[in-house]
Protein backbone atom coordinates (compact mmCIF):
# COMPACT_ATOMS: atom_id res chain seq x y z
CA UNK A 1 0.00 0.00 0.00
CA UNK A 2 1.36 3.41 -0.79
CA UNK A 3 2.30 5.37 2.32
CA UNK A 4 -0.43 7.81 3.34
CA UNK A 5 0.95 11.27 5.02
CA UNK A 6 -1.24 14.07 6.07
CA UNK A 7 1.04 17.12 6.94
CA UNK A 8 3.24 19.52 4.79
CA UNK A 9 6.81 18.81 7.12
CA UNK A 10 6.14 14.92 7.33
CA UNK A 11 5.74 14.97 3.25
CA UNK A 12 8.67 17.07 2.59
CA UNK A 13 10.79 15.05 5.18
CA UNK A 14 9.60 11.71 3.42
CA UNK A 15 10.63 13.08 -0.25
CA UNK A 16 13.91 14.37 1.00
CA UNK A 17 14.74 11.21 2.86
CA UNK A 18 13.17 9.33 -0.88
CA UNK A 19 15.28 11.16 -2.90
CA UNK A 20 18.27 10.28 -1.06
CA UNK A 21 17.56 7.06 -1.46
CA UNK A 22 17.12 6.58 -4.72
CA UNK A 23 20.38 8.41 -5.37
CA UNK A 24 22.42 6.23 -2.93
CA UNK A 25 20.76 2.57 -4.08
CA UNK A 26 18.76 3.07 -7.43
CA UNK A 27 21.03 1.60 -10.60
CA UNK A 28 22.99 3.73 -12.44
CA UNK A 29 20.68 4.08 -15.44
CA UNK A 30 17.40 5.26 -13.70
CA UNK A 31 16.20 8.67 -12.72
CA UNK A 32 17.38 8.39 -9.03
CA UNK A 33 15.62 11.08 -7.19
CA UNK A 34 13.07 11.68 -9.43
CA UNK A 35 9.66 12.87 -7.78
CA UNK A 36 6.22 12.89 -10.20
CA UNK A 37 3.19 13.95 -8.62
CA UNK A 38 -0.52 13.60 -9.71
CA UNK A 39 -2.59 16.25 -8.34
CA UNK A 40 -6.18 15.16 -7.34
CA UNK A 41 -9.36 15.37 -5.45
CA UNK A 42 -9.58 11.37 -4.97
CA UNK A 43 -12.70 9.71 -5.85
CA UNK A 44 -10.31 8.27 -8.41
CA UNK A 45 -11.75 6.26 -11.04
CA UNK A 46 -10.02 4.59 -13.77
CA UNK A 47 -9.26 7.86 -15.65
CA UNK A 48 -7.16 9.32 -12.12
CA UNK A 49 -5.57 5.91 -12.63
CA UNK A 50 -4.39 6.03 -15.79
CA UNK A 51 -2.67 9.30 -14.73
CA UNK A 52 -0.85 7.30 -12.06
CA UNK A 53 0.68 4.63 -14.12
CA UNK A 54 2.14 7.19 -16.62
CA UNK A 55 3.51 8.62 -13.76
CA UNK A 56 4.87 5.45 -12.67
CA UNK A 57 6.25 4.55 -16.12
CA UNK A 58 8.32 8.00 -15.89
CA UNK A 59 10.23 6.47 -12.90
CA UNK A 60 10.88 7.39 -9.71
CA UNK A 61 8.84 8.35 -6.67
CA UNK A 62 5.05 8.85 -7.38
CA UNK A 63 3.26 11.04 -5.04
CA UNK A 64 -0.41 11.42 -5.30
CA UNK A 65 -2.50 14.34 -3.49
CA UNK A 66 -5.67 13.99 -3.02
CA UNK A 67 -7.48 17.11 -1.18
CA UNK A 68 -10.62 18.43 -2.72
CA UNK A 69 -10.04 22.14 -2.54
CA UNK A 70 -12.04 24.94 -1.41
CA UNK A 71 -10.61 28.11 -3.05
CA UNK A 72 -11.75 26.11 -6.43
CA UNK A 73 -15.62 25.98 -5.31
CA UNK A 74 -17.69 28.91 -5.91
CA UNK A 75 -21.02 29.91 -3.90
CA UNK A 76 -24.09 26.30 -4.79
CA UNK A 77 -21.16 24.79 -6.09
CA UNK A 78 -20.95 20.87 -4.91
CA UNK A 79 -18.08 21.55 -2.11
CA UNK A 80 -19.80 19.67 0.14
CA UNK A 81 -21.21 16.83 -1.13
CA UNK A 82 -18.31 16.31 -3.55
CA UNK A 83 -17.08 12.47 -3.13
CA UNK A 84 -14.58 11.62 -0.48
CA UNK A 85 -13.67 8.05 -0.42
CA UNK A 86 -9.87 8.59 0.70
CA UNK A 87 -9.79 4.19 1.87
CA UNK A 88 -11.22 3.47 -1.57
CA UNK A 89 -8.51 5.42 -2.91
CA UNK A 90 -5.63 4.88 -1.63
CA UNK A 91 -6.54 0.82 -2.33
CA UNK A 92 -6.51 1.65 -6.05
CA UNK A 93 -2.85 3.18 -5.54
CA UNK A 94 -1.60 0.13 -4.90
CA UNK A 95 1.32 -0.90 -6.88
CA UNK A 96 0.99 2.80 -8.76
CA UNK A 97 1.60 5.29 -6.26
CA UNK A 98 4.64 5.31 -3.36
CA UNK A 99 3.10 8.36 -1.46
CA UNK A 100 -0.51 9.83 -0.94
CA UNK A 101 -0.42 12.92 0.25
CA UNK A 102 -4.19 13.81 1.77
CA UNK A 103 -3.71 16.68 3.96
CA UNK A 104 -7.06 18.76 5.85
CA UNK A 105 -8.13 22.13 4.71
CA UNK A 106 -6.57 23.26 7.78
CA UNK A 107 -3.49 22.05 6.87
CA UNK A 108 -3.12 23.49 3.38
CA UNK A 109 -4.82 26.51 4.44
CA UNK A 110 -4.29 27.21 8.33
CA UNK A 111 -5.28 30.89 8.64
CA UNK A 112 -8.46 30.33 6.52
CA UNK A 113 -8.82 30.79 2.71
CA UNK A 114 -5.39 32.09 1.85
CA UNK A 115 -5.04 35.70 0.91
CA UNK A 116 -2.87 35.31 -2.01
CA UNK A 117 -3.64 33.82 -4.86
CA UNK A 118 -2.29 33.00 -8.25
CA UNK A 119 -4.60 34.59 -10.97
CA UNK A 120 -5.34 32.83 -14.13
CA UNK A 121 -5.59 36.05 -16.13
CA UNK A 122 -8.30 36.25 -19.01
CA UNK A 123 -7.99 33.05 -19.75
CA UNK A 124 -9.23 32.10 -16.58
CA UNK A 125 -12.13 33.85 -17.03
CA UNK A 126 -13.56 32.50 -20.54
CA UNK A 127 -15.20 29.09 -20.98
CA UNK A 128 -15.04 27.43 -17.24
CA UNK A 129 -14.22 30.39 -16.07
CA UNK A 130 -17.26 32.15 -17.22
CA UNK A 131 -19.54 29.83 -15.29
CA UNK A 132 -17.58 29.32 -12.35
CA UNK A 133 -15.86 32.83 -11.80
CA UNK A 134 -12.75 32.40 -9.70
CA UNK A 135 -12.19 28.68 -10.02
CA UNK A 136 -9.06 29.22 -11.88
CA UNK A 137 -7.75 30.91 -9.26
CA UNK A 138 -8.15 28.54 -6.91
CA UNK A 139 -6.70 25.55 -9.34
CA UNK A 140 -3.58 27.98 -9.56
CA UNK A 141 -2.95 28.93 -5.78
CA UNK A 142 -3.62 25.28 -4.82
CA UNK A 143 -1.42 23.28 -7.71
CA UNK A 144 1.48 26.51 -6.85
CA UNK A 145 1.49 25.22 -3.09
CA UNK A 146 1.86 21.56 -4.06
CA UNK A 147 4.37 22.43 -6.46
CA UNK A 148 6.24 24.13 -3.58
CA UNK A 149 5.71 21.21 -0.87
CA UNK A 150 6.43 18.32 -3.10
CA UNK A 151 8.76 20.28 -5.37
CA UNK A 152 8.25 17.29 -7.92
CA UNK A 153 10.35 16.86 -11.48
CA UNK A 154 6.55 16.67 -13.17
CA UNK A 155 3.31 16.93 -12.53
CA UNK A 156 0.79 14.66 -14.76
CA UNK A 157 -2.77 16.29 -15.84
CA UNK A 158 -5.51 14.79 -17.89
CA UNK A 159 -6.46 16.34 -20.65
CA UNK A 160 -9.99 16.21 -19.84
CA UNK A 161 -9.71 19.40 -18.15
CA UNK A 162 -8.24 21.03 -21.40
CA UNK A 163 -8.14 24.24 -19.59
CA UNK A 164 -7.05 23.41 -16.65
CA UNK A 165 -4.17 21.81 -18.48
CA UNK A 166 -3.75 25.34 -20.47
CA UNK A 167 -3.84 27.97 -17.78
CA UNK A 168 -1.31 25.57 -15.67
CA UNK A 169 1.20 25.06 -18.04
CA UNK A 170 0.45 28.60 -19.05
CA UNK A 171 1.51 29.64 -15.28
CA UNK A 172 4.62 27.49 -15.01
CA UNK A 173 5.86 28.76 -18.30
CA UNK A 174 5.37 32.60 -17.62
CA UNK A 175 6.52 32.10 -13.45
CA UNK A 176 9.48 29.63 -14.26
CA UNK A 177 8.25 27.10 -12.36
CA UNK A 178 11.44 24.26 -12.48
CA UNK A 179 8.49 21.04 -13.26
CA UNK A 180 7.42 19.76 -16.59
CA UNK A 181 4.17 19.06 -17.69
CA UNK A 182 3.14 16.04 -18.36
CA UNK A 183 -0.71 15.73 -20.22
CA UNK A 184 -2.68 12.27 -20.53
CA UNK A 185 -5.39 11.81 -23.51
CA UNK A 186 -9.18 11.71 -21.96
CA UNK A 187 -9.94 8.17 -20.84
CA UNK A 188 -13.68 7.20 -21.92
CA UNK A 189 -15.97 4.46 -21.39
CA UNK A 190 -17.10 1.73 -23.85
CA UNK A 191 -19.54 4.05 -25.30
CA UNK A 192 -17.79 7.28 -25.24
CA UNK A 193 -17.96 9.60 -22.14
CA UNK A 194 -15.69 11.18 -20.48
CA UNK A 195 -14.60 9.66 -17.45
CA UNK A 196 -15.12 12.22 -14.13
CA UNK A 197 -15.72 11.59 -10.91
CA UNK A 198 -18.98 13.68 -11.06
CA UNK A 199 -19.96 10.86 -13.43
CA UNK A 200 -21.34 9.02 -10.40
CA UNK A 201 -23.93 11.57 -9.98
CA UNK A 202 -26.11 10.61 -13.07
CA UNK A 203 -28.75 8.20 -12.61
CA UNK A 204 -30.14 5.60 -15.15
CA UNK A 205 -31.77 8.18 -17.79
CA UNK A 206 -29.72 11.16 -17.42
CA UNK A 207 -26.21 8.53 -18.02
CA UNK A 208 -27.49 7.47 -21.25
CA UNK A 209 -27.88 10.99 -22.05
CA UNK A 210 -24.73 12.29 -21.37
CA UNK A 211 -23.13 10.59 -24.22
CA UNK A 212 -24.21 13.10 -26.47
CA UNK A 213 -21.43 15.13 -25.27
CA UNK A 214 -18.63 13.01 -26.98
CA UNK A 215 -20.92 12.27 -30.21
CA UNK A 216 -21.52 16.03 -30.46
CA UNK A 217 -17.65 16.30 -30.24
CA UNK A 218 -17.28 13.29 -32.94
CA UNK A 219 -19.82 15.15 -35.18
CA UNK A 220 -18.17 18.29 -34.43
CA UNK A 221 -14.45 16.63 -35.54
CA UNK A 222 -16.26 15.00 -38.71
CA UNK A 223 -17.37 18.04 -39.76
CA UNK A 224 -14.07 20.37 -38.98
CA UNK A 225 -13.01 19.90 -42.40
CA UNK A 226 -15.72 22.15 -43.92
CA UNK A 227 -14.22 25.08 -41.50
CA UNK A 228 -14.78 25.80 -37.85
CA UNK A 229 -18.43 27.30 -38.77
CA UNK A 230 -19.69 23.75 -40.06
CA UNK A 231 -18.12 22.07 -36.89
CA UNK A 232 -20.11 23.77 -34.32
CA UNK A 233 -23.38 23.66 -36.29
CA UNK A 234 -23.06 19.87 -36.60
CA UNK A 235 -22.11 19.48 -32.60
CA UNK A 236 -24.75 22.13 -31.58
CA UNK A 237 -27.68 19.96 -33.92
CA UNK A 238 -26.55 16.74 -32.00
CA UNK A 239 -26.73 18.22 -28.91
CA UNK A 240 -30.10 19.94 -29.71
CA UNK A 241 -31.32 16.68 -30.70
CA UNK A 242 -31.20 15.81 -26.83
CA UNK A 243 -33.58 18.03 -24.80
CA UNK A 244 -32.06 16.42 -21.41
CA UNK A 245 -28.61 17.58 -22.04
CA UNK A 246 -28.87 21.09 -21.41
CA UNK A 247 -25.72 23.33 -23.27
CA UNK A 248 -23.81 25.61 -21.11
CA UNK A 249 -21.04 26.43 -24.05
CA UNK A 250 -19.78 24.71 -27.18
CA UNK A 251 -16.62 26.60 -28.94
CA UNK A 252 -13.82 26.10 -31.31
CA UNK A 253 -10.68 27.34 -29.32
CA UNK A 254 -6.99 28.26 -30.91
CA UNK A 255 -5.12 25.87 -28.59
CA UNK A 256 -2.03 27.86 -28.22
CA UNK A 257 -3.86 31.14 -26.90
CA UNK A 258 -7.12 29.17 -25.89
CA UNK A 259 -9.04 32.16 -27.78
CA UNK A 260 -12.21 31.10 -29.77
CA UNK A 261 -10.91 30.69 -33.30
CA UNK A 262 -11.64 32.80 -35.87
CA UNK A 263 -13.89 31.74 -38.79
CA UNK A 264 -10.84 31.03 -41.41
CA UNK A 265 -9.19 29.17 -38.89
CA UNK A 266 -7.17 26.29 -40.38
CA UNK A 267 -4.71 23.79 -38.41
CA UNK A 268 -5.31 21.72 -35.16
CA UNK A 269 -7.93 23.15 -32.86
CA UNK A 270 -9.77 22.32 -29.86
CA UNK A 271 -13.49 21.38 -29.76
CA UNK A 272 -14.81 22.14 -25.93
CA UNK A 273 -18.38 21.46 -24.61
CA UNK A 274 -19.93 21.73 -21.36
CA UNK A 275 -23.32 20.81 -20.91
CA UNK A 276 -25.71 20.03 -17.78
CA UNK A 277 -27.51 16.53 -17.83
CA UNK A 278 -30.06 16.38 -14.96
CA UNK A 279 -28.50 18.18 -11.94
CA UNK A 280 -24.46 17.79 -12.75
CA UNK A 281 -22.42 19.61 -15.17
CA UNK A 282 -20.39 17.83 -16.86
CA UNK A 283 -17.11 18.78 -19.26
CA UNK A 284 -15.93 17.45 -22.70
CA UNK A 285 -13.19 18.52 -25.58
CA UNK A 286 -12.01 17.10 -28.35
CA UNK A 287 -8.56 18.02 -30.97
CA UNK A 288 -9.45 18.55 -34.49
CA UNK A 289 -8.60 20.25 -37.73
CA UNK A 290 -10.12 22.63 -39.92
Amino acid sequence: MPEIITTIAALRARIAEARRTARQDGPVDAPAGRVVLVPTMGALHEGHLRLVSRARDLGGIVVVSIFVNPLQFGPGEDLDRYPRTLDADVVALEGLADIVFAPTAAEMYPAGPSETRVTAGESGTLFEGASRPGHFDGVLTVVTKLFNIVQPDVAVFGQKDAQQVHVIGRMVDDLNLPVTIAVVDTVREDDGLALSSRNRYLGADDRLAAVTLSQALAAGAEAAADGVDSALTAARARIEAQPAVKLDYLAIVDPESFREASPDHHGPALMLIAARVGTTRLIDNQRITT
